[in-house]
């Protein structure tokens, strides 16, 4: 198992929809998760600590989900 810190930026209008797929497909393996408000440029930021096996099969669902917006991660821990 590794935690994997995901930091997503995404436009703000969008961000209601997309949090209802993303939390469908990572559910119950969330650790902690932070919402930033908004940009003056209407961008969104999302931090979250996911536990996942397979952190390329994470990113290649966020990418088909997230289709607007960008995605950085950092693995914080190996188990």
């Amino acid at each position: 198992m590794k935690i994997v810190e995901l930091d997503i930026k995404l436009p703000y209008d969008k961000r209601g929809k997309i949090l209802s797929k993303l939390c469908d497909r990572v559910r119950g393996k969330i650790k902690d998760i932070h919402f930033f408000p908004p940009t003056a440029c209407g961008i969104s930021e999302i931090k979250m600590e996911v536990e996942t096996e397979n952190v390329q099969k994470l990113l290649q669902d966020l990418k088909r989900i997230i289709k607007e917006g960008k995605i950085s991660f950092k693995v914080l821990a190996e188990a």
